[in-house]
């Protein structure tokens, strides 16, 4: 059986790009009605409000940056106000400079925390007000990454903040579970998105990803699918969970074939 998300409303943080386009897709096609949020993409975001309208289902997008909680409350109160309640919230939104965190610019250092972290918690936050009001529970999502386990190099403050939702996330889903509410967390791997053309050229992208274990970087896509699985109402015994879809690139290195373990 497919999803089927007819009735429902969602909102997805950073929907305009990557994953965020490609949930806020997959849960139209579903038949939820969305709220494309994006900050500064206002072209990208209308593109996806066109596509979602084109299978049938209904969405608006809302410009607003999820590091100032005031605007993060706007944008659930307008969906609650546009659809008339809200049933799932994906933290999508996320922000990364890579630098060593000794050199770091503090700026760029705050600027991931406040998107990566404070984003996610304001939407968790605003997100659960509005399902324990309307009543009938719901679900939340919050977009991690290995980052949070895995203590990777220049990029501190984006692994703090990974880490730091993922227990957010289990603390919240503690609190709200006698409202039916179910909050859980996907860890994407390396995925092929445009945010990490900042980071790296296209070549150096597919080469690298030649080296993860399933041998290539994840598409978005995948990703929503997995983010759909863990919205589905289908699934209302699934609360305080991790679901890591990263193609093995968290695996030890010796689990390459041929290679020797350590030790």
């Amino acid at each position: 059986m497919s999803t089927d998300l007819r009735g429902k409303v969602a909102v997805v943080t950073g929907a305009s790009l990557g994953i965020g386009r490609a949930t806020a897709l997959a849960l139209g096609r579903a038949g939820a009605s969305v709220v494309v949020n994006y900050r500064s993409n206002a072209d990208k975001a209308a593109e996806v409000v066109r596509e979602i309208e084109e299978s049938g289902s209904r969405a608006i997008a809302l410009q607003a940056d999820v590091a100032d909680q005031t605007a993060v409350e706007a944008v659930v109160a307008r969906a609650a106000e546009e659809f008339g309640r809200l049933d799932i919230a994906v933290s999508n939104a996320a922000y990364s400079d890579r630098e060593l965190f000794y050199e770091a610019d503090m700026a760029g250092f705050r600027r991931t925390v406040d998107v990566t972290m404070w984003g996610a918690f304001y939407l968790m936050r605003a997100a659960s007000q509005q399902m324990i009001r309307q009543g009938g529970g719901g679900a939340i999502v919050l977009v991690s990454s290995p980052h949070a386990f895995i203590p990777a190099p220049r990029a501190m403050a984006y692994n703090m903040s990974k880490a730091a939702i993922e227990h957010a996330a289990r603390t919240a889903a503690i609190e709200v579970a006698e409202f039916k509410i179910r909050i859980n967390v996907i860890q994407p791997g390396w995925t092929d998105t445009p945010g990490e053309l900042k980071f790296a050229s296209r070549e150096t992208l597919e080469t690298a990803g030649a080296k993860i274990p399933l041998g290539r970087l994840g598409n978005p896509e995948e990703m929503a699918e997995a983010i759909l699985f863990l919205a589905d109402p289908r699934h209302s015994y699934l609360t305080g969970a991790a679901l890591l879809v990263d193609g093995g690139i968290s695996l030890p290195w010796w689990a390459n074939r041929g290679s020797a373990a350590p030790g």
